[in-house]
């Protein structure tokens, strides 16, 4: 058995040459990745996948799962061909995935690395698992296998409704569409058709026509409802209600990307009186650094939206650290420092900690933070913020501080690029101001192809933009989307620099903080539904 998982994740080592000592022993940790959201992960899933030396990964496991994995990991498709050093196969073989998925996984254990086998949903749902574990068997490879939450769970979760029910449905059946085609004889309809129960059909989109005139001829009502689920909890994710009678050419129609789950039972009925909220149905996309943005995708995940994340920007060492390192070392000689941004106080603490320095080192400086964000960000470094304006923005802090700070030493934690407001504004209050740049803020270059083909294959109805820097960086990267989509901006800052970029904001939050900027948006489609609503009537 594989040796219990470390509280921390395990050391990152180079691969081990071919000739590697028996004793050094790697491993196949058989990962499910869910339904697709990251945040479905469960908590050991993340830390194998923080952990991996490899990953080999299923083409269906999207991007914001893949972002989970440590970046010095190697990445492994897995196989759909075989390997051109692979010995030849004796003829009419077929080439099976899951066997080669199997074999790539335990050759990179042996030379001792650990390996994480990403499958989408849970490992033992129609994953080919038993034929990768044959190899990982043979070869004599510890492994563990971490479930993840299946289509069926997830479908039923999205769509609102039971998959059992004391009433109507007291079992679950999980079955592929594909063997209604494959193998005839290999499912007993008539028993499916009797079950009171519920039905879960996995790659069921194809052969929808085959699958259900066996159940109807069965004797399964064609009333008997059926909700359809696409790509669940994926930005574009579709659902629909229908019948057992229509459900084929409902899926006939088009428009259902794979994965998709086919539920079918009385307990799948989707409520019709199911409370709508504010951002039920919508797409936001969310144009902040990679590995930020959390607080705003939970604030529109609240209202009911989705969230889709292309960063316009990076956040990068600046040049040199060496006026950070040469500010922090004379930390304690400042009256007060204060911070531009989150990021900015995680590159001053990171820093802080480089220089073998805690808290202590800054003395008595008093801090001060531009708003709640950055105000967290000191808090959870073990810092107390001293002052947080009214108002979130340079303005707001300049005129908080002048109201409260006689003549003093301030340091201005922020990127290497912005606004002078803060600088100018205290200087000329008679202080005495140093500003030093933490981090760098750099626009995408450009959009790879994976991305340009997902903004053209989802329906996006919001962006947020929440700094001028992004505002620029998304006017060229998107350019004529944004004369489509619906544009919620962060400050008045931002919406000037979105006006000067030729795409003005439909909505601009209250206060600079994430639950504000999703409330605007939510206030707005609720007085736009109302508005539609009138003039239906």
């Amino acid at each position: 058995m594989p040796n219990p998982i470390p509280s921390t994740p395990l050391p990152h080592t180079l691969p081990p040459a071919a000739n590697a000592p028996a004793t050094l022993q790697g491993r196949v940790v058989f990962v499910g990745a869910g339904p697709g959201d990251p945040e479905l992960l469960t908590i050991r899933a993340r830390k194998w996948l923080e952990a991996a030396d490899a990953v080999v990964f299923d083409a269906l496991v999207p991007p914001p799962v893949l972002a989970v994995i440590n970046p010095h990991a190697q990445r492994h498709p897995v196989p759909r061909e075989p390997a051109a050093d692979a010995p030849p196969t004796g003829p009419g073989s077929v080439f099976e995935p899951g066997e080669a998925a199997g074999r790539l996984a335990a050759q990179l254990a042996s030379t001792g690395r650990l390996v994480v086998r990403l499958k989408g949903g849970d490992p033992s749902v129609f994953g080919r698992l038993a034929e990768e574990l044959q190899a990982v068997r043979a070869a004599g490879i510890p492994y563990e296998i971490v479930p993840g939450v299946t289509a069926a769970l997830a479908a039923a979760a999205v769509a609102g409704v039971p998959l059992t029910n004391r009433s109507s449905a007291s079992s679950l059946t999980i079955l592929t569409g594909h063997e209604a085609l494959e193998k005839p004889t290999g499912l007993d309809f008539q028993a499916l058709a009797d079950m009171p129960g519920t039905l879960a059909v996995y790659m069921g989109v194809e052969q929808a026509g085959k699958w259900s005139q066996l159940l109807l001829a069965a004797g399964k009502p064609a009333t008997t409802p059926v909700t359809i689920v696409s790509r669940c909890s994926w930005p574009d994710q579709q659902v629909a209600a229908t019948t057992l009678g229509a459900c084929a050419g409902e899926l006939k129609r088009g428009g259902w990307r794979s994965p998709a789950v086919v539920i079918v039972g009385e307990a799948a009925a989707v409520p019709g009186d199911a409370a709508m909220l504010p951002l039920s149905g919508r797409i936001v996309l969310l144009s902040r650094p990679a590995g930020q943005g959390d607080d705003l995708s939970l604030a529109v995940a609240t209202l009911g939206g989705r969230c889709l994340q292309i960063p316009t920007v990076s956040i990068e060492p600046p040049a040199s650290f060496q006026p950070l390192d040469e500010c922090i070392r004379a930390a304690s000689t400042y009256d007060w420092i204060v911070f531009a941004s989150a990021n900015g106080v995680r590159a001053f603490l990171s820093r802080l900690r480089h220089a073998r320095l805690d808290g202590r080192g800054l003395g008595t400086a008093r801090l001060a933070a531009i708003g709640p964000a950055t105000r967290r960000a000191l808090e959870q470094g073990g810092l107390i913020c001293d002052l947080e304006p009214a108002t979130f923005s340079s303005e707001g802090i300049v005129e908080a501080l002048g109201t409260s700070v006689r003549r003093g030493r301030f340091l201005l934690v922020r990127a290497d690029r912005g606004r002078d407001v803060m600088r100018v504004s205290l200087e000329a209050q008679g202080h005495h101001v140093t500003e030093v740049a933490a981090y760098t803020s750099r626009p995408v270059a450009a959009l790879d192809d994976t991305t340009r083909g997902t903004l053209e294959s989802t329906a996006i109805d919001w962006i947020t933009v929440t700094s001028s820097s992004i505002a620029e960086a998304a006017a060229r990267l998107f350019g004529p989307h944004l004369a489509h989509w619906r544009i919620a901006s962060i400050s008045p800052v931002t919406s000037a620099a979105l006006i000067a970029c030729g795409f003005p904001p439909t909505v601009e939050a209250s206060e600079a903080t994430s639950a504000s900027l999703a409330a605007a948006m939510a206030a707005w489609e609720q007085a736009h539904r109302q508005s539609v609503c009138t003039t239906n009537a």
